[in-house]
This record gives C-alpha cells, sequence and structure tokens, in this order.
C-alpha cells in the first residue's frame, strides 16, 4: 500500500525558485510507531525550513518488511525519479544503497551506521548519503541493570535480518566479556521463533535483553508478561521500551531525529551534497528507570542508581 503525505505549512518562509516542484520519497523499514513518529517531525521541521505542500510532494510508502518488498519500493522511488530518499531503519538503508540510481539518500534511525556498513565514518560517508544515527551506549544501559540486580547470564532476543539488532548483540557480549556475565542469545524472526525462545531460556537467564527488531518491537509487552512471571527484568534501547514494562531503557527521541533529518533534507534540496553533511547523533538520550516494573519484579532500586537517571516511571 502507498501512502501520499503532504507536508503541512507551519511557517512561510522565502524559498529559492530552483527548489520549486521537488518530490521526496520516503520508505519505513516496517511499519512501526517509532518511524511514523520520526517521519512526521521529519515533516514539520521540513515546512519550517519552507518546503510545504507548495512546492514539495512528500511520498512515504511502508511495504511489507523483507528484502523484496524494499527494493521494489525503492525501484519505484527511482522511476518516478525522486529528487530525495528518505529511509528509516537499517534495512531499508542497506536496501536503498543498492538500489539508488542517482538520488541522495537521507537515513533515519540506523543504530550502528558505521558497523552496519552504511557510511565509513561519522564524518565523511563516502557516499551520496547522509543521516541520524540512533546509536546510544550499552555499556550505561548493562550497568545500571546490574546496579538493580546481578546479572550472571543474560538473554538476548535478537533478529539476523536486520543489522541493527546484530549490531546491538556483538556489543552486549563485548560488554559481557568486560563485566564479566554470560550471554544466551535466541535469533527470533517470527513469534512462532519467539514463543520457543521464551520457553528455552527464561529459566535460564537473569535478564533479557531485547535488540530493536520489528517483531520485538511488536511484542514487547508479551516479553515482559512471560519475563515477569519467572522474576525477570527486560532491558532494552528501543523507543517506548520503558512504557511498555522495560525496567531500564536507554532511548533516543524519534521526533529529534526526525527533526534532525528535516534540517537535513532542506540542506539537500537547496543544493547541498548529501555526502558533505556529516552522520549526527541526537543530543537527548534518556535513561529510563522503571519503578512500576521494579515493584512487580520485587526489586529495589537504590537513589545511586535513581540519581543517574534522566527519566523515572513511578
Amino acid at each position: 500500500m502507498r501512502i501520499v503525505l503532504v507536508a503541512v505549512v507551519l511557517c512561510m518562509v522565502t524559498l529559492p525558485a530552483h527548489a520549486a516542484g521537488k518530490l521526496v520519497a520516503a520508505v519505513l523499514t516496517s511499519d512501526l510507531p517509532r518511524y511514523r513518529e520520526a517521519h512526521r517531525a521529519f515533516i514539520k521541521a521540513l515546512a519550517l525550513k519552507g518546503y510545504d505542500q507548495s512546492n514539495v510532494d512528500i511520498i512515504l510508502q511502508s511495504p511489507n518488511p523483507d528484502p523484496i518488498s524494499w527494493s521494489n519500493t525503492i525501484r519505484k522511488f527511482n522511476a518516478i525519479g525522486a529528487d530525495l530518499i528518505v529511509t528509516y531503519g537499517a534495512p531499508a538503508t542497506q536496501t536503498a544503497m543498492r538500489e539508488v540510481e542517482e538520488a541522495p539518500v537521507l537515513f533515519v534511525d540506523v543504530y550502528g551506521p558505521i558497523e552496519t556498513g552504511v557510511t565509513r565514518s561519522l564524518t565523511t560517508t563516502g557516499r551520496n548519503m547522509t543521516g541520524v544515527s540512533s546509536k546510544v551506549p550499552m555499556v550505561t544501559l548493562v550497568k545500571a541493570v546490574m546496579d538493580i540486580k546481578p546479572v550472571k547470564t543474560m538473554g538476548v532476543l535478537y533478529n539476523s535480518r536486520e543489522a541493527g539488532s546484530v549490531v546491538q548483540l556483538k556489543e552486549i557480549k563485548r560488554v559481557a566479556s568486560q563485566q564479566g556475565f554470560a550471554v544466551v542469545e535466541a535469533n527470533v524472526s517470527s513469534h512462532a521463533g519467539l514463543d520457543a525462545a521464551l520457553n528455552s531460556f527464561l529459566s535460564k537467564v537473569d535478564c533479557i535483553y531485547v535488540a530493536e527488531s520489528s517483531l520485538a518491537c511488536r511484542s514487547f509487552e508479551k516479553i515482559v508478561h512471560r519475563a515477569n512471571e519467572y522474576k525477570i527484568p527486560v532491558i532494552s534501547q528501543m523507543p517506548e521500551a520503558s512504557d511498555k514494562g522495560a525496567l531500564v531503557a536507554l532511548e533516543v527521541n524519534p521526533a529529534e531525529q526526525g527533526q534532525i533529518a528535516g534540517d537535513y533534507a532542506a540542506k539537500i534540496l537547496g543544493g547541498r551534497k548529501a555526502s558533505q553533511l556529516p552522520v549526527l547523533t541526537p543530543k537527548k538520550v534518556d535513561l529510563v528507570i522503571n519503578l512500576r516494573a521494579a515493584r512487580a519484579l520485587d526489586l529495589h532500586v537504590h537513589f545511586q542508581v535513581l540519581s543517574l537517571a534522566t527519566k523515572i516511571l513511578k
């Protein structure tokens, strides 16, 4: 299904004549709330820079979350002559790297753009692209939960089909070697696989880390519910993880990512080359402690841990 969204006019700004009639085509890796929120912020930021419904069309597509659908969508964007292609999430971005012919690419919410091979560095991408990284320090998240409950074995739910998820698994393993705990991993790409993974390691782990993936995001409350039955805390870096029951979360704001991308899009549509713009990371990163989850798990959160949090759910 193809959805066409036209930017809302927030203010009137004089726009250079050469920018008239631009076409921006955007694709979501999957239809997740965080990508939708980022896209809404993207539209608003672009309008604030003078690119509104009078001079730019914004096409948004949310194909099935699989490689063939992502490729077909990008090829359609090539065929209609998009002036800028915006990709939300690492899988759609990696597809664009292979399929885009001439248009600049602007990626949003890519965890570890260097590690996933999207860019060579944060200062120079080496391609006609730039974007916003959602990477946050894994060790901060892990230390926070270990200050609440000792962790000897951490279970990791990830999806090998999503590059950001694989990067997070590798980072957990690196932190585990530093902090002295074991990792039990489960590669989950279906609901049946998720059920099997939970049945397998809920009795073996002290904590569950949920790596980013479309399936994990949609099933997060289910994961928390099952983990609570065994008094096992859940942690994650996905937006809204704390609201869905995670004990500790380290979250980048999707709206801020969208705003940054909107500002960059205005520069690119105005004539700047995407390759000249460094990859940016949002400034606002929230370490969230969920006291409601702590009570459900019969855990006490010391004041020292609470003092490190930027957000506390009571």
